[in-house]
């Protein structure tokens, strides 16, 4: 066809593109085609879109921490303020997505429990591997997922690489502190009187590696607030029934309270 081609050459000249959308760009098609009840009963609606969003968070969490891994490793002092302020307020709209779950009743949630089968955020193979990010260590949860699945290959990877700690023990030596350099990433973060020793030199010296070390506190007791509305949600929402997925629900949500993720930025708390 003569429009085809062009003046010069003789050759045709390649299709164009479609152009781009709000709706294609955010492949909003398919984002909102996603939400697939399983009932007729109107709050089925809300608990799938709150999970899926909970699902998109978890990701951008995982971007974020490790853009941060590798800006504390660099050295990179500002940037990783930068990030950390970024993942913060992340969390401040994960732990605020409870107040809309909790709108809806017992009763409301039990009129299509029984639908959702086998399935339940227990299973969720990003927050298993965010939380090895954040340096769980507890190999017994791969054996929730199939041999050779794409969650288990991440989850498993993710807790034999360097956790958030240790790569903010790299960027404490790289600050000229003589933290430890032999942990093996492999193994849970255990407290250590050698890294609290720098840590109170770090305080002291109260520069950018202490606005750093304040900011991991507050990421460590963002995510024991998200640990305990999500506990007492689901206190709220099924009591001590046990979870869709076979786990033991609140009972085990509980166990999950205590230990901290940076332990030895808490023990130096009563030496400063």
């Amino acid at each position: 066809m003569a429009d085809e081609t062009s003046e010069s050459g003789g050759q045709a000249e390649p299709a164009q593109h479609a152009a781009l959308t709000y709706t294609s760009y955010l492949a909003l098609d398919e984002v909102l085609g996603a939400q697939r009840p399983r009932s007729d009963e109107h709050d089925e609606m809300l608990f799938i879109v709150i999970h899926q969003v909970y699902e998109l968070w978890f990701k951008q969490l995982l971007h974020e921490l490790g853009y941060l891994q590798r800006r504390l490793e660099d050295g990179d002092t500002p940037h990783a303020v930068r990030t950390l302020r970024r993942i913060l307020t992340v969390l401040k709209v994960v732990v605020a997505q409870i107040d809309v779950l909790e709108t809806m009743t017992p009763s409301q949630f039990t009129s299509f429990r029984t639908r959702l089968d086998a399935a339940s955020g227990f299973q969720s193979g990003q927050f298993r591997e965010l939380e090895a990010v954040l340096g769980r260590r507890d190999h017994r949860v791969v054996e929730h997922y199939p041999e050779g699945s794409a969650a288990r290959e991440r989850i498993f990877e993710a807790m034999s690489r360097p956790s958030l700690f240790d790569s903010f023990l790299a960027y404490l030596r790289g600050q000229g502190y003589d933290v430890p350099a032999d942990r093996d990433v492999r193994e849970p973060v255990v407290a250590s009187p050698a890294v609290q020793r720098e840590l109170l030199r770090v305080y002291r010296d109260d520069a950018g590696p202490a606005l750093v070390c304040e900011h991991l506190v507050d990421l460590d007791e963002g995510v024991q607030e998200w640990r305990y509305r999500h506990v007492k949600m689901v206190e709220r929402t099924i009591g001590d029934k046990s979870g869709t997925g076979g786990s033991s629900g609140a009972a085990y949500l509980r166990t999950t309270l205590s230990p901290p993720v940076f332990p030895d930025l808490w023990a130096v708390r009563s030496e400063l």
